[in-house]
């Protein structure tokens, strides 16, 4: 497991573990997550690169990274990600979602009565 603890200025992190029903592969993970809209995957231990506070800082898109299997549970994925808390925050996700539930018929406009 990760432990973190530092001070920010503006930027959000979290260590994640995620559990699932099945086994997970990390490398499908990494791809899900690079192709996601909002995500930006850094993830490149080679050259040292991976979400810091002080780079997700100023852009609308997470940083996600250090993606590996859990060694503390089956079937999970742990990873970070990071965030800037003025620019990807609750209210903006919320009308992301929204948007995406226009999109796809599942939000509708109510019929006022007459």
């Amino acid at each position: 497991c990760t432990a973190v603890r530092i001070p920010t200025a503006r930027a959000h992190s979290e260590s994640i573990v995620a559990l699932f029903d099945k086994e997970v592969d990390v490398a499908e993970a990494r791809k899900v997550l690079g192709d996601s809209p909002g995500v930006k995957l850094v993830d490149n231990p080679d050259k040292l690169e991976y979400p810091m506070p002080l780079t997700a800082t100023g852009q609308y898109d997470i940083e996600v990274g250090r993606l590996r299997k859990s060694i503390a549970f089956d079937n999970a994925l742990e990873f970070f990600v990071c965030g800037d808390q003025l620019l990807r925050g609750a209210a903006l996700n919320a009308v992301v979602v929204a948007e995406a539930m226009v999109e796809n018929g599942a939000l509708k406009a109510k019929k006022v009565a007459a």
